[in-house]
């Protein structure tokens, strides 16, 4: 995939998952490794996008490792997942 089609890839993404659930986003290994079959390097280029976008647009984001509160409960982003972005309350 060429640096312009994943740069598109990555903004049509964010898209389709925020409105899936624009209070709690996830990216699984499933879907990126598996689904869209992306390289180690392109799925970093894509979290990279993916992060900043978050992020301007306040929400928290966590990786592999972190743990995060979301409805009341403490959870960590297992494994099988490569992100997960959590809306600030109040926004």
């Amino acid at each position: 995939m060429t640096e312009r089609e994943l740069k598109v890839f990555a903004i049509n993404f964010i898209n389709k998952k925020e409105k899936e659930n624009e209070n709690c986003v996830r990216y699984s290994y499933y879907e990126l490794k598996v689904k869209y079959n992306l390289t180690e390097q392109e799925i970093g280029e894509v979290l990279k996008i993916s992060k900043n976008y978050f992020e301007n647009k306040s929400y928290r984001v966590y990786f592999v490792g972190d743990e995060y509160e979301y409805n009341n409960s403490r959870m960590k982003v297992e494994s099988n997942e490569y992100m997960v972005a959590i809306r600030k309350e109040g926004l």
